[in-house]
């Protein structure tokens, strides 16, 4: 898991290695010659009768060039009123680590600084460019009737292929039923145009007063893993679809052998009139045996014939 530096007082080498500059914020950077001072991180100023005066604002750090590692930006401040001219362009200093020289473009309205900076050990090598999504869009706490949550992954096409399947790892490891799968689980390759869907399938099993934790890992090849952390809620049990199919079936069964042996019971003790519906449907086949007799001789007629 990569920690969010506490300031936005950091960068990446050119490696791709999290740097950060946080114990800096505000250390003078002092260059005698030129009476220039630097404030890591906050801004950069200029001696004069009156003190110092600031001329640039800190922004943000870039990535260099060799031999120049970081680039710090400088904004919104004013060198000697000439920014009138090239539209409030700004200065930039360049630092690849004291102040070790500086010099002044007054054509363009900027002074580079070339600062030594003491580099602690280098961070966690950050995949860049990889977005890890919820759709739709929800919290990281899920509720006991959700069974299942899908994450959208995506990354660069030139380094997509350095992404492996994903692993999980559950926090306790009883009491949850996960599982994982979609075309992001079974190491297909995210792009940003063609994003992979990783489907977490979770169902509880047993109840528990604080949220399960889900540790997702994706490893990427030559990078540090990708990890985060799901949380699921579990105020009750989820059987699923078998318990409920179960239990439909005991029903149906049950009241198979109700009905059936009701019917048996009537009809040995009562006769078959007895049955719901048999006095109705003895009417009804009695009037259709019978015909009409308005339309046909008496039966007088049709037993001895006529005169």
């Amino acid at each position: 898991i990569v920690a969010v530096p506490s300031s936005n007082c950091y960068t990446f080498d050119n490696d791709n290695h999290l740097v950060d500059f946080t114990y800096l914020v505000g250390q003078n950077f002092e260059y005698n010659e030129e009476d220039l001072v630097v404030q890591l991180c906050k801004d950069v100023q200029r001696r004069s009768q009156a003190g110092y005066i600031s001329f640039g604002r800190f922004h943000s750090f870039l990535t260099g060039s060799e031999p120049i590692d970081y680039i710090q930006r400088f904004h919104n401040g004013d060198l000697v009123n000439c920014e009138t001219t090239f539209k409030k362009m700004g200065r930039t200093a360049q630092m690849s680590g004291c102040i070790c020289s500086v010099s002044y473009d007054e054509r363009m309205c900027r002074v580079v600084a070339e600062l030594a900076i003491p580099c602690a050990q280098s961070g966690p090598r950050v995949f860049k460019g990889f977005t890890v999504g919820f759709h739709p869009r929800s919290s990281e706490v899920f509720q006991s009737e959700q069974i299942h949550t899908s994450l959208y992954l995506s990354a660069m096409s030139s380094l997509s292929g350095l992404v492996g399947k994903p692993t999980f790892k559950v926090n306790p490891l009883k009491g949850l039923d996960v599982m994982l799968t979609g075309s992001g689980a079974n190491g297909a390759m995210p792009t940003t145009l063609s994003p992979t869907v990783l489907t977490v399938n979770w169902r509880c099993e047993i109840i528990r007063s604080s949220p399960y934790e889900v540790n997702v890992s994706i490893p990427v090849s030559g990078y540090d893993p990708i990890e985060f952390t799901l949380t699921k809620k579990c105020d009750y049990t989820q059987r699923g679809w078998a318990t409920f199919g179960i239990i439909s079936c005991i029903f149906i069964v049950m009241s198979s052998l109700l009905c059936c042996g009701g019917f048996i019971y009537k009809t040995r003790v009562e006769g078959l009139d007895a049955l719901p519906g048999m006095t109705i449907m003895s009417a009804f086949l009695d009037a259709v045996g019978r015909g009409d007799p308005n339309s046909q001789a008496s039966w007088v007629d049709r037993r001895y014939g006529t005169i």
